[in-house]
């Protein structure tokens, strides 16, 4: 059998293969993928920003799939749930070897022998394809009973990215005011998280409209475009949080000019976690100072763990009737038109963009 597939074979160079489609191993899964979430992170890995990469390698590390066929000796996904062919399953999509010590010992992801690609030409679990093939250590788990998958695949990886972000930096309290730097799915999983916790005040910050107003549809009790100068953003986020600040700020923007922004924005006793800046390598000046004179703590958090994508699949399934989580996939694109769905969410003209391989 053959499938069709988006390949990166070098930086900035897309490919549309025909690669051959494997029966999955013992242990593991053969899904058809219903829809690839398109992440910022896939930006970054495409233009080389994330640095070098084991080309060719299939893009895409969200997925939600349709299993076609099962390995020797699977009958549950990884949460003990029975399954069977024609389930929805969604997976993580980092290949874990479960016998080293950031594995048993830290119980932390990813470890040293994790794998985030493989080569085009063999077996393979992208999502920007008509198949996605999981290994026996890659965890999948089936989506519960009346989910809808647009609601699912809306947050993609950016969900559980803020739950182990919070799992790492400590939780939103009841009352808390939060300020987001970004309203892509990073940014807008934080507001939903944010708000359905109790938060007092979720101020986002961005120059897309588009996505602001997803935010407020989201639980973001104000919003501040990035269009103003941001001793104006400053001020309006104060005068919402109050003289002492915001209790928390999330980085969820990607972009370096961010992290001094958030540090001069952040309040007194406040947490500072950065979720967004992944792919952006580089630096950028802060004051030393503003972190001891405000007792800052500043974290970050990256590659969620499998529980990350389990608990962010049932917390998109219960919520899904109460916010408009299915209309924040804005755009849909074919496999062949990657290049366009990447450009669409660089832009931020997609507030989220999928891969619908249904689509010719």
């Amino acid at each position: 059998m053959k499938g069709r597939a988006t390949v990166l074979v070098e930086t900035n160079r897309l490919e549309t293969w025909e690669v051959n489609v494997h029966s999955p191993e013992p242990g593991g899964a053969l899904v058809r993928t219903v829809l690839g979430g398109v992440c910022g992170s896939d930006v970054h890995i495409m233009t080389g920003e994330a640095g070098e990469m084991p080309f060719p390698i299939i893009l895409g590390h969200e997925g939600v799939g349709e299993i076609i066929e099962l390995g020797a000796g699977v009958s549950t996904d990884y949460a003990g749930v029975p399954v069977k062919r024609g389930d929805l399953v969604v997976w993580s999509p980092i290949a874990l070897c479960h016998r080293c010590y950031s594995c048993t010992i830290l119980e932390e992801t990813p470890c040293e022998n994790s794998r985030y690609f493989e080569d085009a030409s063999k077996p393979n679990w992208g999502s920007y394809a008509d198949f996605a093939w999981l290994p026996n250590s890659m965890p999948f788990y089936r989506l519960p009973d009346g989910a809808i998958p647009e609601a699912v695949a809306a947050l993609g990886c950016a969900l559980p990215t803020v739950l182990r972000g919070f799992d790492r930096c400590g939780p939103v309290r009841f009352g808390d005011s939060v300020v987001v730097q970004g309203a892509g799915p990073v940014g807008l999983s934080a507001v939903l998280v944010a708000a359905q916790a109790g938060a007092r005040e979720v101020i986002v910050i961005d120059a897309a409209p588009a996505r602001l107003e997803a935010a407020v549809k989201l639980g973001a009790t104000a919003t501040v475009s990035l269009g103003l100068p941001q001793d104006e953003r400053k001020r309006m986020i104060y005068d919402r949080a109050g003289k002492q600040g915001p209790d928390i700020v999330i980085e969820a923007a990607g972009a370096l000019p961010a992290f001094p922004e958030g540090v001069d924005i952040s309040g007194i006793h406040s947490r500072y976690i950065i979720l967004g800046l992944w792919g952006a390598i580089g630096t950028q000046p802060i004051s030393p100072r503003d972190l001891t004179l405000k007792n800052l703590t500043v974290g970050g958090a990256s590659f969620p763990a499998p529980k990350n994508y389990y608990h962010g699949m049932q917390f998109a399934a219960r919520v899904q009737h109460e916010v408009p989580l299915a209309e924040l996939v804005s755009h849909r694109f074919g496999i062949s038109q990657a290049a366009e769905a990447l450009h669409a969410t660089k832009t931020g003209i997609a507030t989220k963009a999928v891969i619908d391989p249904s689509i010719s």
